[in-house]
């Protein structure tokens, strides 16, 4: 009998300790998972700059340290979605408060309705209208990768016709341009439609901010596995630290400068060359303004 008691007496002091440490061990779960919860509820309620504290070295803290690099980056995503729709509202208001002025003039007899007022009211017409689409590209480019039809092609005949066409443009900014020698045929996967859209916004982006009587010089080579092409534009230069920031949407040296741009057209550049598998990058150039170039890789034999 005294061996049953005390075997009695252990089983139930060993049953005492094992609720006593499970009571522990739920107590220190039941912890972080409330502070997990709580989390969660403040990341649902937009509060992103929410983050837990849990030091712990379990699957807890690891879990804890995922939620709190899905905070930041929540808040990251936010930060970037304001500044998006503040950035595309001030962007819009300036076209369309010119229209309005226009518009008005005309409603009021200030402005007779001559062809040339009709012309004006079009020219920001198509001014809105490309801002817009460049928007809805961008837009685009961040909901689904952008599509491209690809096929081998040679770029420098397709950069040799926009280049041609861009004559009347590089004239009426009083801009002198040249166009280097062919490279060696380089073959590189690409989208027509698309490059096309490319070179355009690069020579429309030297027509636009070098300095009326200076020139742009245009290059193309083919080697180290890469085509490259290199448009180099006289004065004014651009400054390293602005530099490093060309190619972000609604990026500009001078945001006030009366030359006008929007600071889409190098975005949507970037985007198409990193489609494209390619870079861009920019320097100094030689001639005083800014080097960008343009490197796509070439096509597999």
């Amino acid at each position: 009998l005294a061996q049953q008691h005390n075997l009695l007496l252990l089983l139930a002091l060993g049953l005492t300790l094992s609720a006593l440490a499970a009571a522990l061990v739920a107590m220190s779960v039941r912890r972080p998972v409330r502070h997990l919860v709580q989390g969660a509820q403040q990341l649902e309620q937009a509060h992103y700059a929410t983050r837990l504290t849990l030091t712990r070295r379990d699957e807890l803290g690891d879990l804890a340290q995922a939620f709190n690099h899905l905070a930041a980056r929540l808040q990251q995503t936010e930060q970037v979605r304001r500044h998006w729709v503040a950035d595309t509202s001030h962007e819009l208001r300036t076209p369309l408060a010119v229209l309005r002025a226009q518009l008005e003039a005309l409603q009021d007899g200030v402005r007779p309705p001559s062809p040339e007022n009709f012309a004006l009211l079009l020219r920001h017409v198509a001014l809105l209208g490309s801002l817009v689409e460049q928007l809805a590209e961008l837009a685009r480019a961040d909901v689904d990768p952008m599509r491209l039809t690809l096929l081998p092609l040679d770029p420098w005949p397709l950069l040799c016709d926009v280049f041609e066409g861009f004559a009347p443009r590089f004239a009426a900014a009083g801009l002198s341009a040249h166009l280097g020698p062919a490279p060696s045929l380089a073959l590189v996967q690409g989208d027509a439609q698309r490059l096309r859209q490319l070179f355009i916004n690069l020579l429309e982006n030297s027509a636009r901010y070098t300095t009326r009587g200076g020139r742009v010089e245009v290059m193309g080579t083919s080697d180290g596995g890469a085509f490259e092409l290199h448009v180099d534009d006289t004065a004014p230069s651009v400054p390293e630290s602005a530099r490093a920031r060309l190619g972000e949407r609604f990026f500009r040296v001078a945001p006030d400068s009366a030359v006008g741009g929007m600071g889409l057209g190098l975005a949507l550049a970037t985007l198409v060359a990193q489609a494209h598998g390619g870079a861009l990058r920019f320097e100094a150039s030689a001639l005083g303004g800014l080097r960008v170039t343009l490197r796509l890789p070439l096509a597999a034999p």
